[in-house]
């Protein structure tokens, strides 16, 4: 498949492009500096652009079977920047034609896990309220997602790790693994290159967790 990655410089972005690569497929890596992203490979086209409007990067997307993105704030004094780089991207997808959206989200965003115990909800508690500014950007880009035009699919992780690959994680469409409290972000760019032609995450909220 043809694909682009928005973030391809963060920490799941650039495991999507890995992935993606090491699975045969043509990846555009979108990124504001080449020299932040180490991964390379034939199949590798690494385009410039920093967002600012969707005429920018409706060459990056044009002509791709699946865009996906790990677009999203680094820190609370980045809250707003999902929403606001999404909407470049959405707009530049519809205006080439391209339908298909993979975009990373937070577990929080979510519903909450049925049958998990105090310690588990007031962790998740203590969580969004120092974050709660960078969860309502995320959850307004889930509202520009589900606003659009696309066939969009919103991937939802608890806390991040910087552990390899397993390939051994739970997925729920609409919902969240019960105790699912870490996930490597190998594994979330797994799950989400796994899902590209999965009709049943078309338009929905996938919790995935360990």
């Amino acid at each position: 498949m043809k694909l682009t990655v928005f973030g391809a410089t963060g920490g799941i972005g650039q495991e999507i492009v890995r992935q993606a690569l090491n699975a045969g497929h043509e990846v555009t890596a979108v990124v504001r500096d080449p020299a932040r992203l180490p991964v390379t490979g034939p199949h590798l086209t690494v385009f410039r652009a920093d967002l600012s409007a969707p005429e920018a990067v409706r060459p990056a997307v044009a002509g791709r079977d699946a865009v996906l993105s790990g677009l999203g704030a680094r820190s609370r004094k980045d809250a707003g920047v999902a929403t606001r780089l999404s909407r470049t991207v959405l707009s530049a997808m519809e205006a080439e034609g391209v339908r298909r959206l993979l975009v990373v989200s937070a577990a929080p965003v979510g519903p909450e896990p049925e049958g998990d115990g105090m310690l588990d909800r007031t962790m998740r508690g203590l969580v969004s309220a120092v974050l709660r500014d960078v969860y309502a950007d995320l959850r307004e880009m889930e509202a520009e997602l589900a606003r659009s035009a696309t066939d969009w699919t919103v991937v939802r992780p608890p806390r991040l790790q910087n552990k390899p690959l397993t390939g051994s994680y739970r997925t729920v469409v609409g919902g969240f693994p019960h105790r699912g409290r870490f996930i490597a972000r190998a594994d979330v760019a797994h799950a989400m290159l796994a899902m590209i032609d999965d009709p049943g995450t078309v338009k929905q909220g996938l919790g995935v967790a360990y």
